[in-house]
C-alpha cells in the first residue's frame, strides 16, 4: 500500500500520523519524508521541480510505504502531479490530517479541493480528525470542515477516525521509537526506580515508566482510527478512479 499524507497547512499531525498512526498497522512499511528520497550521490534532496520524476521513480520500486509531505512541499508537489498526468495513480490513498482551529480547517478544505482538481477520487480521500478534545464533539468542533465537505462532496468523513490530544507524541518525537513498541516495553520500571542509586536516574526512569503508559493508553485509540480508515478498500479501484484530471 501506497500513502501519501498530506496538507497545505502546517501543525496538523502530518508526521504523528505517518509515524504513529499509519506505517506500523502496514506490515514492512517504511516511512519517507519527500526531503528524504536519497538521490545517486547518498545525499538527501527536496522534492521540487525536476526531482518529481524521482519520487515517481521511487514509488516503483518499492510495495508498501507512507509518503509525509511536508508543507512547505505540498503546493509544488500538486501542480506538478497535474504536468505529469496520471501520477496520482501512483498512490493508494491519500490521507489529510486535520485539527480544530478554524486556518487549518479551512487549509484541509483547500488540500482536498485541489486533490480532487487533480483527479483524485472520493473513495481514496480521507481525513483524519487529530487533536480532539473528549469534550467537544467532532461536528462541533469541525464544523467549518464538515459543512465543506458535505457541500462539495469531495471525500466521505469518517469521524470514527479521530486521535485525541497525547502529550505522548511529544515526549517521543524526535526518539525514532514507535508507540507500539513503547507499549510493549515489558521492562520493570519499578524495580529499575527502586534500584537506582541518584535521583537523576530515578526520574528519567519515571518519565520512562510515564510515556510508556501513555503509550498503553494511546495504542487502542490509534488501532481504532486505522480500522475507520478502511484503507484496504482503497485498494479495489472504482471503474472512474483512472480517469485524467480535468484541464
Amino acid at each position: 500500500m501506497k500513502l501519501a499524507v498530506i496538507n497545505f497547512s502546517g501543525n496538523v499531525g502530518k508526521t504523528t500520523v505517518a509515524r504513529h498512526l499509519l506505517a506500523p498497522r502496514i506490515p514492512g512499511c517504511q516511512v519517507v519524508s519527500v526531503e528524504s528520497i536519497n538521490a545517486d550521490d547518498g545525499q538527501p534532496v527536496t522534492i521540487r521541480g525536476r526531482q518529481f520524476a524521482q519520487l515517481q521513480e521511487f514509488l516503483q520500486s518499492v510495495d508498501d510505504v507512507v509518503i509525509d509531505i511536508g508543507a512547505s512541499n505540498v503546493e509544488d508537489l500538486l501542480k506538478l502531479m497535474r504536468r505529469y498526468r496520471g501520477s496520482q495513480e501512483d498512490f493508494d490513498a491519500f490521507v489529510v490530517p486535520t485539527v480544530p482551529a478554524r486556518k487549518q480547517q479551512q487549509d484541509t478544505a483547500a488540500t482536498l479541493a485541489e486533490l480532487a482538481r487533480i483527479g483524485v477520487p472520493a473513495a481514496r480521500l480521507r481525513l483524519v480528525f487529530n487533536q480532539v478534545d473528549d469534550d467537544s464533539p467532532i461536528e462541533q468542533a469541525f464544523e467549518t470542515l464538515l459543512a465543506y465537505c458535505t457541500a462539495s462532496g469531495v471525500v466521505q468523513p469518517r469521524t470514527a477516525a479521530c486521535m485525541t490530544f497525547n502529550e505522548v507524541y511529544a515526549r517521543v518525537r524526535g526518539t525514532g521509537q514507535s508507540l507500539l513498541e513503547l507499549a510493549a516495553d515489558a521492562t520493570d520500571y519499578k524495580a529499575e526506580i527502586a534500584r537506582a542509586d541518584s535521583a537523576s536516574d530515578k526520574l528519567a526512569l519515571a518519565q520512562k515508566l510515564a510515556t510508556r503508559r501513555l503509550a498503553c493508553g494511546v495504542v487502542p485509540e490509534l488501532d481504532a482510527c486505522f480500522a475507520a480508515l478502511d484503507l484496504q478498500s482503497c485498494l479495489a479501484r472504482e471503474p472512474g478512479d483512472a480517469a485524467l484530471p480535468a484541464a
